[in-house]
């Protein structure tokens, strides 16, 4: 099924809280990021993203030539800690300042990302619906729906070209834990979602979204 819609207009009228949070999850290379810039730059106001990737554990306290080793698909390796006291602190209204993670050297950087809680809150990531106490945060959750050849295809062009990887290393990673940790963690998780849409031009569905996010915009 290409477009699966999970949510109801009841649904929709008791989040009429603002912030709104709206998580967007997804297998790797799925097209999390792309939707979240593109929702964005069709309202272009009263609107931010927060990415769950920059909540990546700082790992500066092992050598570098153990940091590599370290499996970064597990739950486990994300500072959830963090990133719930964060949206509860959006969620009531209070700024927060984001970390930043450089993804070539595992290591979170001097550098801080102050977000404010404007009106509609997107959040972005693969384990977002992992989590119980991430679930009870989102008002609204979106799950992208793409077949494991394509997303493999754009995350070894990322980490070949952003992340300084090479093709053997991003295809063991892959093999060892982007894939098992998927099918284990990821892909049954988007029974939680309200929405299911597919990656690959599914324009009724981000139609339909965009729908839900005027209505919530003009409240």
């Amino acid at each position: 099924m290409k477009w699966q819609a999970l949510s109801n207009y009841e649904t929709i009228n008791k989040i009429m809280t603002f912030p709104v949070i709206i998580g967007i999850a997804g297998g790797t290379g799925a097209g999390k990021s792309t939707m979240c810039r593109q929702i964005a730059g069709t309202i272009e106001e009263d609107i931010v993203i927060v990415s769950h990737d920059m909540y990546y554990k700082d790992l500066s306290h092992m050598p570098v030539s153990e940091r590599d080793r370290q499996s970064f698909d597990h739950p486990s390796a994300l500072d959830n800690k963090l990133f719930i006291s964060h949206l509860t602190a959006l969620k009531k209204g209070n700024p927060i300042d984001a970390p930043c993670y450089d993804f070539v050297s595992h290591i979170r950087t001097a550098e801080i990302r102050r977000i404010d809680p404007v009106k509609t809150i997107l959040v972005e990531g693969l384990m977002l619906y992992t989590d119980k106490r991430i679930r009870d945060i989102l008002d609204y959750k979106i799950y992208i729906d793409l077949g494991p050849d394509i997303r493999f295809i754009r995350r070894l062009k990322r980490d070949t070209e952003e992340r300084g990887r090479n093709m053997n290393s991003v295809i063991e990673q892959y093999l060892a834990t982007v894939k098992p940790m998927h099918d284990q963690y990821v892909e049954p998780s988007r029974k939680y979602a309200d929405f299911v849409i597919s990656g690959v031009d599914d324009k009724s569905g981000m139609n339909e979204i965009m729908a839900v996010i005027r209505m919530l915009e003009v409240q």
